[in-house]
């Protein structure tokens, strides 16, 4: 049974970081890629960032470049998202999704996802 367990939000300050863990099972990191997704309050979901099965970081959100990075622990399952500089504008649910192919696609082509963690980001 595949799932994908997201933590690690909360509330954090602007210029403050968060790292997010998305923690999977039933298939290894290797044969899916991963992308996080975040979606705010009235906002649809949107892509923050993927990490294809090769292991090549492709940014979804412009926004978050040179703030967010993506990295993958194969012994411990887990993908993390970290994140620095947070803005306020960062504040949503995050989301992490798998995708049996090389590369992610939108939200509606990802094939399994966690239940997000909530990130606020406020002084």
């Amino acid at each position: 049974q595949v799932q994908l367990v997201e933590s690690g939000g909360g509330l954090v300050q602007p210029g403050g970081s968060l790292r997010l863990s998305c923690l999977v099972s039933g298939f290894t990191l290797d044969r899916y890629a991963i992308g996080w997704f975040r979606q705010a309050p009235g906002n649809e979901r949107e892509g923050v960032l993927c990490i294809s099965r090769s292991d090549s970081t492709t940014y979804l959100a412009d926004s978050v470049k040179g703030r967010f990075t993506v990295s993958r622990d194969f012994a411990k399952n887990t993908v993390y998202l970290q994140m620095n500089s947070l803005k306020p504008e960062d504040t949503g649910v995050y989301y992490c999704a798998a995708r049996g192919s090389r590369y992610c696609s939108g939200p509606r082509d990802m094939d399994y996802w966690g239940k997000g963690t909530l990130v606020t980001v406020s002084s």
